[in-house]
């Protein structure tokens, strides 16, 4: 067994060896907490989440770190504009996110540390790293001198020359126009920290080098998050923490977008979709189902049309969770081991569309063992599914989702609706159930044509009719 990963900076599929036997640390850059998240900020967590599921399922014990950026130019920038403290509209938008992330049945991670709370490890990455001639003070900023460490821009492939470093207000006294900001001078009614160079605050870059190496060490595994941070904040991490003698990530892996009409799905743009909003729509499990299943590298273009689809596709193997349950008179425990085709996938990279199509088609296998009465088969494809289902989260018979806590969006417990819902359903399914006994055929059809005008699919099973939320 060995597991597979795209390395972005081997621009290539390498075999996954781990630094320690049996053991896989990974940090992935976590939200900036400006503003709530749509579904596009979500992906990223969703996608390492399966890979860390993965990974435990192969016998890994996993450290999984995922920051939270409580403090940069855009949360100080919402600060003033909407006359709040900055660490208010952090911390409300950090529950938004972590209420996102629990919604789509997302584990939670090992460590999760604010930016904030780490000044003292920056202050420390930064005095080693103007001791070593890599960082200077100019006017109480701290640079990062790029053109003192050889190794820089190898992630991005770009050349030094031709490059253009992204700025910040008030980032003065730079010796080379590309170097970055590590600290920034404090300024009138921004928050500040005190620093041997003068009070200020820490730059984006900074952070999530002095958090990896407070978490993970001077060297670790897995260093994730989406393409969009390739450039410059990856790249400037690895910077910082090679300049200051981490050996740091061994192995660099990066998701796709999620876009709207070709680009990225950005607030700036305009053309986000808030997770709090998409809940009341969707069920959760569906959401995770539709963000989860693409390949992690893949771009998956937005549209309504989409989530119907995978709407559809996540119902037909409920139905088959559901229908064998029944069958079996009771739950059915997932089996020791997925199926070795699955298996063969996800160690390919997370190739979890492979992965799926092993899914549907041992429900396909299921459903034909149910129609043969086959119920010794019917029940050993439902473990199976089981199994792979839990790797990829979306097994409705989990507590998460079966339970109190799934299908739980910010506005309350979907499943609560559900209950209502099936409370008046069954009312009506009573009354056809009464013509159905009397053989009045055609009031018995027509409530069942009723049911099924309004989105609901009923079947007849032997303990009685069942119904479904049908295709939107």
């Amino acid at each position: 067994m060995t597991i597979r990963l795209y390395d972005t900076s081997a621009r290539q599929i390498r075999d996954f060896s781990p630094l320690n036997d049996g053991c896989v640390s990974i940090y992935l850059c976590g939200a900036t907490v400006q503003a709530a998240p749509h579904i596009g900020h979500i992906r990223s967590g969703l996608n390492f989440d399966i890979m860390r599921r993965w990974f435990a399922y192969r016998g890994y014990d996993v450290t999984f770190v995922r920051n939270v950026t409580d403090i940069d130019d855009k949360i100080i920038k919402k600060s003033a504009e909407q006359d709040r403290p900055w660490w208010s509209i952090g911390y409300e938008n950090e529950r938004a996110f972590n209420n996102g992330y629990d919604a789509l049945g997302c584990l939670p991670p090992s460590y999760e540390p604010r930016a904030t709370g780490h000044i003292t490890e920056m202050v420390e990455m930064m005095r080693g790293l103007i001791e070593r001639g890599h960082a200077y003070e100019a006017e109480g900023n701290v640079y990062f001198d790029v053109r003192s460490f050889p190794g820089y821009l190898e992630l991005s492939n770009q050349d030094l020359d031709d490059l253009r470093q992204p700025s910040g207000e008030g980032e003065t006294g730079k010796r080379d126009p590309r170097d970055f900001a590590m600290w920034k001078a404090a300024k009138e009614g921004e928050p500040s920290w005190e620093t041997p160079w003068g009070r200020g605050r820490p730059g984006w870059h900074l952070e999530c080098s002095a958090m990896a190496h407070k978490y993970l060490g001077t060297e670790f595994d897995i260093h994730g998050g989406g393409i969009d941070l390739i450039f410059p904040h990856h790249e400037n991490e690895i910077a910082q923490a090679k300049a200051f003698g981490d050996t740091f990530a061994r192995y660099w892996v990066h998701n796709g977008w999620v876009t709207m009409s070709g680009e990225k799905m950005s607030k700036s743009l305009g053309n986000s979709v808030l997770v709090s909003e998409m809940v009341k729509q969707w069920r959760p499990i569906v959401l995770r189902y539709y963000l989860g299943t693409p390949h992690y590298r893949s771009m998956i273009e937005y549209s309504p049309e989409a989530l119907r689809e995978a709407e559809s596709a996540f119902a037909r193997i409920e139905g088959f969770v559901q229908r064998v349950v029944e069958k079996a008179g009771g739950v059915v425990d997932a089996a020791a081991e997925v199926p070795p085709a699955f298996a063969e996938a996800m160690d390919d990279d997370m190739g979890v569309p492979q992965a799926l199509a092993i899914v549907h088609t041992t429900v396909r296998q299921g459903n034909s063992a149910l129609a043969a009465d086959d119920k010794e088969a019917a029940v050993a494809r439902l473990a199976e599914v089981r199994a792979m289902l839990a790797v990829l989260g979306l097994d409705p018979l989990d507590e998460h989702w079966a339970g109190g806590e799934s299908d739980r969006g910010e506005t309350g417990s979907i499943n609560s609706m559900h209950g209502v819902v099936d409370t008046l359903v069954r009312l009506v399914l009573d009354q056809r159930e009464a013509a159905r006994v009397r053989k009045d055929w055609g009031t018995a059809d027509a409530i069942r044509d009723s049911l099924n005008q309004s989105g609901l699919v009923i079947e007849d099973s032997p303990s009685g009719p069942r119904w479904t939320l049908g295709p939107r």
